[in-house]
């Protein structure tokens, strides 16, 4: 990037902008900035103006029109020079050619085979591998746990479990795990220099390639075989398209549900009340994993769809060229939708709980059923195995990673109770 935007540092200084801290130190408050600012907020991201989406019914919308897309060519600041690979949260958006990063038949040509192998029926039969990998973790927990000592539920359970998940369907060799978690934590990190993320990217290109090309030679029953192998008379993905389709599967399904779990754990143990009706069977474990999703969202802003024409918004317009982000958590608490208590939490709200977590239109989360699969197998036989878990520090301690895309923790320190 040559330089901030003059205008996007402008507007922040006048308090016309909200930006979006990179330190993730005030979650709730940004969430609050964003909602006030109207459906349309003039937001900052390192410098860089964009448009935020805060509303329901506004997204909904927007998510399914044509004149949003992907393409990167279409953003004005990158037509410009004005933002170049330098910006760091570039490779969020060009991530290389997959179904995440075009629109239309293209989109739905790469997605294919990806919705073909998370089918409902798919899932079901990989549901006692999940239940055996959360057996397995739990039991990791127990022990790192024992005596009374204080162990960080994420690191031994909510992170490896979904990569192992992803892992498994993607028919990684489970030992690479260790790797790609540290590889993708650096990547979504404020704190990694960019000339460092740019390497990561390229590391992960790497090993994917030669993930692709080992499957190309031996395909077996996992969905790296699947994107490559081509339907009959079906146009075949090419190499690069594999690879971009791996490298954001993983990144997107392994991501997703740590926070889904996390932020559900978070939630029942600051509501001791609506724990205990889950734990008497009075509400359903679905209804905690859905109202989860609504209120802490795993995903807080979606980098970024862009205009190719004026569009209107509320009574703001979204110019051609001008970025828009799809702010989730916003969208989740927004009271249009969910009424004037859409800032409390609270599992006995009707159902359904109509949220968009996931997304909406062409571009809804393949991954959404498998998250809430994991999700709803991982809660219920963690506080099964320790009733009496609770934090080890006082809630206001737990500290946010410094990624602006994902709501996710450093640590999550618990005692596993008696």
């Amino acid at each position: 990037m040559t330089c901030p935007h003059a205008a996007a540092q402008a507007a922040a200084r006048d308090g016309g902008t909200v930006v979006i801290d990179p330190m993730v130190q005030d979650l709730d408050g940004e969430t609050a900035r964003l909602r006030d600012a109207g459906p349309l907020a003039r937001i900052d991201l390192l410098g860089v103006p964009a448009w935020a989406v805060t509303r329901h019914a506004d997204a909904r919308r927007l998510l399914v029109d044509p004149r949003l897309v992907k393409d990167l060519d279409a953003w004005g600041l990158w037509r410009s020079g004005a933002v170049t690979h330098a910006w760091p949260l570039i490779g969020m958006i060009d991530a290389g050619r997959s179904m995440f990063t075009v629109d239309g038949a293209e989109h739905r040509r790469l997605r294919a085979k990806t919705s073909q192998a998370l089918t409902p029926r798919r899932l079901e039969a990989i549901r006692p591998d999940i239940e055996r990998f959360t057996a397995e973790l739990l039991d990791a927990l127990e022990e790192g746990g024992k005596d009374g000592a204080v162990v960080d539920l994420k690191s031994v359970f909510a992170q490896p479990l979904p990569m192992k998940v992803v892992g498994m369907l993607m028919g990684v060799d489970p030992a690479a795990n260790a790797m790609l978690t540290r590889q993708y934590k650096k990547f979504f990190s404020m704190l990694t220099p960019q000339d460092e993320r740019l390497a990561l990217l390229a590391d992960l290109d790497v090993f994917y390639a030669d993930l692709v090309r080992e499957k190309t030679a031996r395909p077996t029953d996992d969905l790296t075989s699947a994107l490559i192998l081509a339907d009959e008379g079906g146009e075949p993905l090419t190499e690069e398209e594999v690879i971009g389709n791996l490298k954001a599967m993983v990144a997107a399904g392994h991501e997703t549900t740590i926070g889904l779990i996390l932020n559900a754990v978070r939630a029942l143990l600051a509501h001791p009340d609506q724990l205990e009706l889950v734990l008497d069977g009075e509400v359903s474990w679905e209804a905690v994993v859905e109202e989860t999703l609504r209120w802490d969202t795993p995903t807080t802003h979606l980098l970024m769809r862009f205009a190719t024409e004026d569009i209107e918004v509320g009574d703001g317009v979204v110019a051609e060229g001008e970025g828009v982000v799809i702010s989730y958590r916003a969208i989740g608490r927004d009271p249009e939708q969910h009424g004037p208590d859409a800032d409390a939490f609270d599992i006995t709200r009707a159902a359904p709980i109509r949220h968009m977590t996931f997304g909406h239109g062409p571009h809804i989360c393949p991954g959404a059923a498998l998250s809430r699969v994991e999700a709803g197998i991982a809660l219920p036989a963690l506080f099964a195995r320790f009733p009496g878990l609770r934090l080890a520090v006082p809630d206001s301690d737990i500290r946010k990673l410094p990624v602006m895309t994902q709501n996710d923790m450093e640590a999550f320190p618990v005692l596993l109770g008696s």
